[in-house]
């Protein structure tokens, strides 16, 4: 997927090192409760948690399923480690985590990333374009009017 992304998109840079150094796995549920636990302490955490985990897992080849990489991740972007491993390992957010699941299958969504429209309640997919922003503006402007 990664070099089919740099064909579609050039100039994305991947570190396919992870492949080599990493065990991958195919649950994203511990990287979700880091982003959780950041949230927690900040809402403006969640942001820095989310592009410090793209970061190490794309660019680093560190894995984002590694509760001892989220620790780090979450000292780099200045969060209280200690509130933050309660918090990842808590069942508070472990429930918060299966709320936004819920939530996430009630709207229908299959893969990532998705980017939905919300209008008067009403959720509308918006059809990916990685070339081209605009085709996407395009769709919101035409569910907005």
């Amino acid at each position: 997927i990664w070099q089919k992304i740099q064909q579609t998109v050039p100039g994305t840079p991947f570190n396919f090192d992870f492949w080599e150094k990493c065990t991958p796995r195919r649950s994203t549920y511990q990287a979700c409760r880091a982003v959780i636990a950041a949230r927690n302490q900040d809402p403006a955490n969640e942001e820095a948690m989310i592009l410090a985990i793209q970061h190490a897992y794309y660019l680093e080849a560190r894995n984002p399923s590694d509760l001892n990489t989220l620790i780090e991740l979450s000292d780099q972007i200045g969060l209280d480690s200690e509130r933050f491993i309660a918090d990842i390992k808590s069942s508070a957010v472990n429930q918060v985590l299966m709320q936004e699941i819920e939530f996430m299958q009630r709207l229908g969504v299959k893969g990532f990333p998705t980017l939905l429209l919300e209008k008067e309640g009403k959720f509308t997919n918006i059809t990916n374009d990685y070339k081209d922003a605009y085709s996407m503006l395009n769709q919101i402007e035409q569910l907005i009017q």
